[in-house]
């Protein structure tokens, strides 16, 4: 009896060992972190003699989870275009009782920028409107230009004659025709000067580049035609007249119209620039405004500084 019990003992499946497969199996499985996890248990379970010294030391719950968490990176905060012009302005010295403004826009890109506020004397950068106003005029009353108004408009342009504006600022009907065109542009806060005098026509940076935008780009109340002729009128300006935004372009890459005031009953300078500049393979629409400047060589370096870093900003 007692030689039958111990031969039916020694033929009985231990109760250990398909656990320890099991656990083998699982390991095989998963892999990392779970086998590890699964070392552990089957120490605990079947006993140390299952399992190495080194894999029970090295396996613990706490390290397993430490070693699979990845750290995880914040996105950076994206800075807008308005804080790295504002950032990029710091470098402009501007003359103490002096007031500037910049609109700009990446044409490539659709990505723009404003700096300063307020409203700014146009002087003759209203040329441009004067003559965008005529020929959106001319449009609607399916005409083209005479040969008298485009000799005016030529002047008035490339050399920035006044005698022809003031013909010119007749024709459309002054402040009201300017107006009323300006409504048709998308310009909200530009007001035609009083009487003849159209250099004292009120405007902003944001108007101007709303103003380039029809002269420059593909949606514009202006048709082609009419597009190309003050584009190439632009880009024909007399020699004595390229600075302004042009500072900012690569080369003669460029279109503008300048103007410069000074005012009698303070002496001093009114400086504007707007256009369209080419640099780093990029077309960028830009509108300078300044006044208040001593003279007009330091509002002409305080125009193009203020370009330059509009154009680098972006």
């Amino acid at each position: 009896m007692d030689l039958d019990r111990a031969i039916r003992r020694r033929a009985r499946p231990s109760r250990r060992r398909p656990f320890v497969c099991t656990a083998l199996a699982s390991v095989v499985l998963v892999g990392g972190t779970a086998a590890a996890t699964v070392y552990v248990n089957a120490q605990a379970h079947a006993g140390p003699d299952l399992v190495s010294s080194s894999s029970a030391a090295s396996a613990s719950p706490s390290a397993v989870e430490e070693a699979s968490v990845e750290p995880v990176t914040a996105p950076a905060p994206e800075v807008s275009p308005d804080a790295l012009l504002a950032e990029a302005m710091k470098s402009v010295s501007v003359q103490d009782g002096a007031a500037v403004s910049v609109s700009v826009l990446d044409v490539d890109s659709g990505e723009s920028a404003a700096y300063g506020e307020g409203s700014f004397d146009t002087a003759s950068i209203v040329k441009v409107d004067i003559l965008a106003t005529l020929l959106l005029q001319a449009q609607e009353a399916d005409r083209e230009l005479t040969a008298t108004e485009k000799a005016e408009a030529t002047r008035m342009i490339e050399n920035s004659d006044n005698t022809a504006a003031s013909a010119l600022w007749d024709a459309i009907g002054q402040a009201d025709g300017l107006d009323t065109a300006n409504r048709t542009f998308g310009l909200t806060a530009t007001k035609g000067g009083d009487g003849a005098l159209w250099g004292l026509t009120q405007t902003t940076a944001a108007d101007q580049l709303t103003l380039l935008r029809q002269v420059f780009g593909d949606e514009s109340k202006l048709d082609e035609t009419s597009r190309t002729y003050l584009r190439g009128l632009m880009g024909e300006i007399a020699v004595d007249q390229h600075w302004g935004v042009s500072a900012a372009a690569d080369g003669s890459g460029w279109a503008l119209k300048n103007g410069w005031l000074a005012r009698s009953a303070t002496g001093l300078w009114d400086i504007n620039s707007i256009g369209r500049v080419t640099a780093d393979g990029h077309d960028y629409l830009v509108a300078v405004l300044s006044n208040g400047t001593t003279t007009k060589a330091k509002g002409i370096s305080l125009v193009e500084a203020v370009a330059k870093a509009a154009v680098a900003a972006l």
